[in-house]
């Protein structure tokens, strides 16, 4: 999968989300990387910000947006046809947008979006 229908897949699943959950994502920016960090290779996603459920009022005073990074190569690893990867990128964009609601990965799993 070429890289632009890779972000084609995230850009998909960005709009799968509802438009009432959509409304609430706050001051974040959402970006494909190829690979991970060196430190955790099989990594799909990642969420690196302040999560609603923690932000006061001093957050706004400067803060740079939220990133949330869906990374191309381990995704295609664990996949074997566009359709998988369509499927994973949804699973994995889901769970990091519900990062930015405050919700963690125990939640996540127990819910099925791990």
């Amino acid at each position: 999968m070429t890289r632009e229908d890779f972000e084609e897949a995230v850009r998909d699943a960005l709009d799968r989300i509802p438009p009432e959950l959509a409304a609430q994502i706050d001051n974040v920016v959402v970006l494909v990387e190829d690979d991970p960090p060196p430190e955790d290779p099989e990594l799909l996603g990642l969420y690196e910000g302040v999560a609603l459920t923690e932000r006061d009022l001093w957050w706004e005073a400067g803060s740079l947006p939220d990133r949330i990074t869906i990374f191309r190569h381990p995704t295609l690893a664990i996949c074997e046809t566009v359709t998988e990867v369509v499927e994973e990128v949804a699973v994995t964009v889901v769970h990091e947008v519900a990062h930015h609601f405050g919700i963690d990965d125990e939640r996540l799993h127990e819910l099925g979006w791990a």
